[in-house]
């Protein structure tokens, strides 16, 4: 069985024009492969960008590329035809298919309503200003090219808790929705930055509105019976109440025909948090590991002043590996995204050993590593900039390598702040392997591995390094690994 390999199978800035499911239902073969047993799809529904949407300014959840909304029939990765080609394509090469759920907001409504508002302070949440505003505000979806078909639910302000633009007056801001179906102020269990962090942007849905819960369930089951999905992404949970996503997480395990695999996306570095949501959910749901990639990204821009024997220091992966993903970057932090901090292409080898050559945590590797991507953006000075993510050196070297050495106990030599090693001992039946990194000259270790692996040649799967190494009598050699570089040891 293989061992179990996430990507990420987009970026921010993946090409218009309806091409990723054509191009996921023809590289399948291939990231079978290459050890890719699961793969996580963007949002694969209409956005209020209709085919130049990303995908997370949720707009009609039911329509997956089918109807004529927001200027477009065809999602900006394709249609409803191609997806399913892509998602069957997927399936029989044994990769599972992870879908993004995006239903903290919705955008691009359809209609206006007069509403009353409270204006909230933007940096304190909870400070919720005692004046009332009459207004209108774009907060009702009726989704007339849909003209209900799959669901006949219209969202209204009843629906939202706050807003970021009205109108009559006209002001952008955050503005906290009076509505006697939900109750005051904001949803409770959820972060607490900025006071309370339930809203986020667009209209912002109330989980405490049973009818638009009951309704995403709802949709939680219809997209598993029309897609087949294996699993979920879920966006953004650090904005909706971990209450709702326990319920919601049961739910569709209830009712799905296997177990899904489920990972969220809670972006907090502090673990605490982490580790406190985990417990809200019931440890329900795995989640990305932020601390370790923002580990990754200072590692890299501070080179040998880095200690790398504390790389994992502060990890969710360290405290708990068992609701662990480990990534090194991911669309948010790519750069000119908002959540930049982006691991320099000199490291990533490095950090890609880290994640998927350990026994810890679901890996998960970034289209861009290991495809490249090339795009233009306005940076944080208004100025265009041009953007070349560089296909990682030997990224599919060492998703093969999961496959094939990383196997057995897991013994590490953190022992030095510049060169750090870890082997894995392997099986009676499958081969295990040495690692060894350094972040400034070259390396070296003694590593002491055993009788078992007395008299051993071994040689570096990577072709880093050219040398071969025998261990001596007691199973002791010296390992080696070039400056700002990675070397994977295996038998020969």
């Amino acid at each position: 069985m293989k061992k179990p390999t996430l990507l990420q199978a987009f970026h921010w800035y993946y090409p218009e024009g309806g091409q990723l499911w054509p191009e996921l239902a023809e590289r399948a073969a291939a990231l079978g492969e290459a050890g890719i047993t699961m793969i996580w799809l963007p949002p694969a529904y209409k956005g209020a960008g209709g085919a130049a949407s990303v995908g997370y300014d949720t707009y009609d959840l039911f329509d997956l590329g089918e109807f004529d909304q927001k200027g477009s029939v065809a999602t900006k990765y394709g249609d409803k035809a191609q997806l399913h080609a892509a998602i069957s394509a997927l399936q029989q090469q044994q990769i599972a298919v992870l879908l993004d759920v995006v239903v903290n907001h919705k955008m691009g409504a359809d209609e206006k309503e007069a509403i009353l508002v409270n204006r909230v302070d933007e940096q304190n949440r909870d400070q919720i200003h005692e004046e009332v505003i009459n207004c209108e505000a774009w907060t009702r979806f009726t989704f007339p090219a849909r003209a209900g078909q799959y669901s006949a639910f219209i969202w209204d302000h009843h629906c939202f808790s706050g807003v970021d633009h009205i109108e009559n007056p006209d002001e952008d801001g955050v503005f906290k929705i009076v509505n006697d179906y939900t109750g005051d102020g904001w949803n409770d269990q959820v972060d607490t930055e900025l006071g309370n962090f339930d809203y986020l942007m667009g209209a912002n849905i109330d989980f405490r509105n049973r009818a638009a819960t009951e309704e995403i369930k709802y949709w939680a089951r219809w997209i598993l019976d029309t897609t087949g999905c294996n699993g979920f992404r879920l966006d953004a949970v650090k904005h909706i109440p971990a209450w709702f996503y326990k319920e919601w997480i049961d739910h569709v395990q209830e009712v799905a025909s296997e177990p899904l695999f489920i990972v969220a996306e809670y972006w907090s570095f502090e673990r605490e948090k982490l580790q406190q949501y985990l417990d809200q959910v019931e440890g329900k749901t795995m989640l990305f590991d932020a601390p370790l990639q923002l580990n990754f990204h200072l590692a890299s821009t501070q080179g040998s002043r880095y200690d790398l024997s504390q790389i994992f220091a502060g990890t969710l992966v360290e405290a708990d590996p068992f609701h662990a993903v480990t990534l090194v970057a991911n669309h948010d932090t790519q750069p000119l995204q908002s959540l930049e901090a982006p691991v320099e292409a000199w490291f990533k080898p490095l950090a890609y050993a880290l994640i998927l050559l350990r026994e810890n945590g679901v890996p998960c590797v970034f289209w861009p590593d290991l495809y490249g991507a090339t795009y233009e953006d306005a940076g944080s000075n208004g100025e265009m900039q041009r953007v070349e993510m560089p296909v990682i050196d030997k990224l599919e070297q060492l998703m093969i390598a999961r496959q094939r050495f990383a196997h057995g106990v897991q013994t590490t030599w953190f022992d030095h702040p510049n060169c750090i090693a870890f082997s894995r001992s392997g099986t009676e039946t499958e081969p295990g392997c040495v690692v060894i990194m350094s972040n400034g000259d070259s390396g070296e270790k003694t590593l002491a591995l055993g009788e078992n692996y007395a008299g051993k040649t071994w040689r570096d799967f990577l072709e880093n390094c050219d040398e071969t190494i025998t261990t001596n009598a007691q199973g002791e050699a010296v390992f080696i690994c070039k400056g700002g570089s990675v070397s994977v040891w295996v038998m020969a």
